[in-house]
């Protein structure tokens, strides 16, 4: 089972828990003129959004692999989705900015009551969801996309009631958009990396914890190996890693030896378990007139 399925359970649980709270907040925000829950708010919303992204995506993968067509599964869905959260999070996140920065020289009246309540509402919502997306952010990267938005929420919850806070003891209305300056700032480096991590994804770039010329080394160090080409490794999807290679063998060798043993390699020292490999003898030619 994928890891993006095995944690579909949790993932549909902090949907409901955040969306029944997005409402809360929304409509709390509107009624106390709060930029600060507003914002939180409408991050609230992309955390909504990004979940039931998530969860389709998951569940297109799923089906994806049973279709002849669809070779690789859909299991790519996964990495647009991750893509499309983080786009959501820093549109969200720039908005946040320039509206704190123009508030900040028209000060609004916030009721800071209201505020606090319905912020501490939030933040028990995004802490059950913090601790339901956890262990499944360590393996799917679809999954952290969404527990990366809701460790932003959090922190973003925090901000809100400390300002609440603040507000009602001094009176200081400029901490609302203050504290919605900080939320941005939060959201946009996180959004940065996981944006990355997709597109690097997307790209079919070489996974970062691989050393390929290491793995070509590995490989050609393999008895009776005398060249490796055509050494590819990318990513499909979170946690699935993959390499191909042409393995060109010296007269005499065992084909089925070597394959065998470059396999075991792999899944050895790199921890890949899906490669394909092509072993071909030393008199072999044709792979020069492949041009790309």
């Amino acid at each position: 089972m994928r890891s993006g399925e095995r944690h579909k359970g949790k993932l549909l649980a902090a949907f409901c828990v955040l969306a029944a709270l997005m409402v809360v907040e929304l409509v709390g925000g509107i009624v106390t003129g709060s930029l600060a829950l507003l914002s939180d708010a409408g991050h609230m919303l992309t955390d909504v959004l990004g979940l039931g992204m998530a969860l389709a995506a998951i569940q297109l993968a799923s089906r994806g692999s049973k279709r002849t067509q669809n070779t690789f599964g859909l299991y790519r869905v996964e990495i647009l989705a991750a893509l499309a959260n983080a786009i959501l999070l820093f549109g969200v996140g720039i908005y946040v900015l320039v509206e704190a920065v123009r508030r900040i020289g028209h000060p609004v009246e916030i009721d800071a009551t209201p505020v606090l309540v319905v912020a501490t509402l939030g933040l028990i919502a995004n802490l059950v969801a913090f601790a339901l997306l956890r262990e499944g952010a360590k393996e799917s990267l679809n999954v952290e996309g969404a527990y990366l938005e809701v460790l932003a929420d959090t922190v973003g919850s925090v901000g809100v009631i400390v300002g609440a806070i603040v507000i009602a003891t001094t009176g200081w209305t400029w901490v609302d958009p203050a504290v919605g300056v900080a939320i941005g700032c939060w959201i946009l480096p996180r959004t940065w990396r996981l944006g990355g991590q997709a597109v690097r994804i997307l790209v079919q770039a070489a996974p970062p914890n691989l050393d390929i010329p290491q793995i070509q080394a590995d490989l050609g160090a393999v008895p009776g190996v005398v060249d490796v080409h055509d050494l590819h490794a990318w990513t499909l999807t979170s946690d699935m890693e993959v390499v191909s290679a042409h393995l060109m063998i010296s007269e005499g060798t065992d084909a089925h030896a070597v394959l065998d043993q470059a396999r075991d390699l792999l899944l050895a020292s790199y921890g890949i378990g899906h490669a394909t490999l092509q072993v071909e003898p030393e008199d072999h030619d044709g792979c020069e007139e492949i041009t790309w």
